[in-house]
């Protein structure tokens, strides 16, 4: 990516709230764009749930072809409970997104924003701000449409590659670099495993020591799977980052949404050596899909992270500070008071848009 030219942005709004979503996103990146001279350029793609009960294909060749052209991808939400496959099976392009592109990397971060009640008493909370990093291609997920079914038994394959596990990890133990100058503290990574059960995560586990063996500058541990679930609820303010498999990570992204205000506030990004999509962790939410309650703070923060990457990537350090801008906006629309419907306000998708671009002064 060449520093100056304007950046490509393939947009895939999909279902239900992601539209909404989405829109009010990009009615915060257009002014953020303007203020800090960014090149940006998006293109909306068809794909999801209703585009394949309207035209038979969920995710057309096309929009994947433009979408790995792309220079990073922005997508909303895609399923709706009512349309399937023949199979039964959910609609799900994002899936196909990241197994096509090898999006190895999907992180999560889960960090406590001002005014965003928490769901821990303890004012430690308060200070919550961790990152799950979810490896996205293999583990469980790997046998998503090969598991094998009978009449009397059902049976799904895990898979860790030694090649995979140590990508993921040194995205992890980066990451911590670069989060420990940031937040001005030593950085710590890790693993989420049952190692003590399954010789996958035993195999997982010492091929991320050897990695961790090449960032002595960063500390490394280990934590099973289920004491991880207690003490994200005991200590979360304790962890850095978590690299854990694909349906472990899954599960626990959604806890680490629910400690800091919920999945309205959960932004996400699938990494890998080429591409990116940025997403919010929530889904399509039919209960609410049409009515303007929408809470858009975890697609904005998906697009923070998406400006973020692309600076990293050579698009140029105005993109790192728009980046930097973007979520400060986000922190001080909720420190004034906004308050959107998830957590018991009234301030629908396009008010939290409106504070948003307020706080960016446009």
């Amino acid at each position: 990516m060449a520093k100056g030219n304007t950046v490509r942005i393939a947009v895939l709004p999909g279902d239900g709230i992601g539209q909404e979503v989405t829109a009010a996103a990009l009615s915060v990146l257009e002014p953020l764009a303007k203020r800090h001279g960014l090149g940006l350029s998006t293109e909306t793609l068809p794909a999801g749930a209703f585009h394949f009960r309207d035209a038979g294909e969920a995710f057309p060749e096309e929009s994947f072809r433009r979408a790995q052209a792309a220079d990073a991808n922005l997508l909303g939400a895609m399923g709706w409970p009512g349309i399937r496959y023949p199979d039964g099976t959910e609609i799900a392009p994002q899936l196909d997104l990241r197994f096509r592109l090898g999006l190895y990397a999907g992180v999560r971060p889960v960090r406590a924003i001002p005014g965003v009640p928490v769901a821990l008493a303890d004012p430690r909370a308060r200070a919550m701000d961790f990152v799950i990093l979810r490896e996205s291609t293999e583990g469980l997920f790997h046998s998503r449409g090969r598991g094998t079914v009978t009449d009397d038994m059902a049976e799904e394959t895990l898979r860790i590659t030694r090649a995979t596990t140590e990508k993921l990890s040194r995205f992890a133990f980066r990451l911590a670099e670069r989060r420990a100058e940031r937040l001005g503290r030593r950085g710590r990574v890790t693993l989420v495993d049952k190692a003590n059960v399954f010789r996958a995560f035993a195999f997982m586990r010492a091929v991320f020591d050897g990695v961790a063996a090449e960032f002595p500058g960063v500390d490394s541990a280990h934590h099973y799977v289920d004491a991880m679930a207690l003490d994200m609820l005991r200590r979360p303010w304790e962890f850095d980052v978590l690299p854990t498999e694909n349906m472990f990570g899954d599960i626990l992204s959604d806890l680490g949404a629910g400690l800091v205000g919920g999945m309205g506030f959960s932004p996400s990004a699938d990494i890998g050596d080429d591409h990116a999509v940025f997403q919010p962790a929530h889904g399509t939410a039919p209960d609410i899909a049409g009515k303007g309650l929408a809470n858009p703070t975890a697609t904005v923060l998906s697009a923070a992270m998406m400006l973020d990457w692309l600076a990293s990537r050579g698009a140029g350090q105005p993109f790192a500070d728009a980046a930097s801008e973007l979520e400060r906006a986000v922190d001080a629309a909720f420190a004034a008071g906004l308050r959107t419907p998830d957590i018991g306000g009234a301030d629908g998708t396009e008010a939290a848009a409106r504070a948003i671009r307020e706080g960016i002064g446009a």
